[in-house]
């Protein structure tokens, strides 16, 4: 697949033993201990709709100086403990970054402060953490920074009109830019496993003590056979939407990407095994004016344990990106 505009501002990925292939490579995020995560860290709790608030964290705010914050969003089923978003965060602030990393709805600890739950483009949620946030921590602006299913709502959000937000750009890395197309891939016969853990876990996150469910909801959830199902039965319900089909159309990213008009990279693995390399290949990437891509034939999902360092190559790609902006450092937003 051509990459008209490639931003590989470090060396290509190339894998380090023992982790050869795009299984490996993200199940590496499981299997190895994972790192101690930074120390101290603030605490944010920030309003949306129907009285919930989600709790956020900031690291890296003391010696940031003049640059804008990142916010750090999860994928599906994570949270601000999860593996990839916690060695994001450290590799950020250990380039002098200020990092926010926001738990969604239901998810981790915003559990505790919220009776709904996230979805893959319930953008009205970031806009509203956005909104909240205290002026002197976003004077700067703020770059949004999504993992897989949380890059997938970073770019459709950066494809919608919020004016009132000081956003400058956003990096997603591993993102679904077709629900539909990743949903059928992730039900593969190859998939099972992965299947099968993100089912499990997806019920255990929608079950949890405090979330807002009706008996016959806890029901649909419980007996959900597959992903595409808990989406049908439950997600698509629960948010008017008509069924699986419509949630996935309406909060696909691939379709507000000509639609962005900040500066925007996408970083992606071609051997992603959770998904399909024809959502990248359809699109032409010429068109996106403000869409900068790093893509690599090899790195599998959130993995990219490459050789040259053990900082994982998305991380490294995304902190160069960012440090070659025009707001690194900026003068403050009026």
């Amino acid at each position: 697949m051509e990459d008209p505009r490639a931003c590989l501002p470090i060396a290509p990925f190339e894998e380090r033993a023992p982790w050869f292939g795009p299984d490996l490579q993200t199940i590496r995020n499981i299997l190895a201990p994972a790192p101690p995560d930074l120390p101290g860290g603030e605490r944010l709790l920030l309003p949306v709709s129907g009285g919930d608030r989600l709790v956020a964290r900031i690291d890296g705010r003391a010696a940031a100086g003049a640059r804008p914050l990142i916010v750090l969003v999860h994928g599906l089923t994570g949270s601000e403990e999860s593996r990839n978003v916690s060695a994001t965060a450290r590799r950020l602030v250990s380039e002098g970054w200020p990092v926010m990393r926001l738990n969604l709805r239901g998810a981790g600890p915003s559990r505790a402060t919220s009776s709904g739950r996230y979805h893959a483009g319930r953008t009205e949620d970031l806009a509203a953490a956005l909104r909240a946030l205290p002026p002197e921590l976003v004077r700067h602006g703020i770059v949004l920074v999504g993992h897989s299913l949380g890059g997938n709502l970073v770019l459709k959000f950066m494809g919608e009109p919020w004016p009132d937000t000081p956003v400058l750009g956003a990096v997603a890395v591993s993102a679904p830019l077709d629900l539909a197309a990743t949903s059928a891939h992730m039900m593969r016969p190859r998939n099972v496993i992965y299947h099968r853990y993100l089912l499990q876990a997806l019920k255990h996150e929608a079950l949890a003590p405090g979330a807002g469910m009706t008996a016959a909801e806890r029901s649909t959830v419980r007996e959900a056979r597959s992903i595409f199902e808990f989406d049908d039965r439950f997600v698509a319900p629960l948010f008017g939407y008509r069924d699986a089909t419509a949630y996935y159309e309406a909060n696909s990213c691939g379709r507000f990407l000509n639609a962005i008009d900040r500066p925007t990279l996408l970083i992606h693995a071609l051997d992603d095994p959770w998904i399909p390399p024809s959502a990248h290949a359809a699109l032409d990437w010429s068109r996106p004016a403000m869409i900068e891509t790093a893509f690599s034939r090899k790195g599998g999902h959130l993995g990219f344990h490459g050789r040259g360092s053990p900082i994982p190559w998305h991380d490294r790609v995304m902190t160069s990106w960012l440090a070659r902006r025009p707001w690194s450092p900026r003068a403050p937003l009026p």
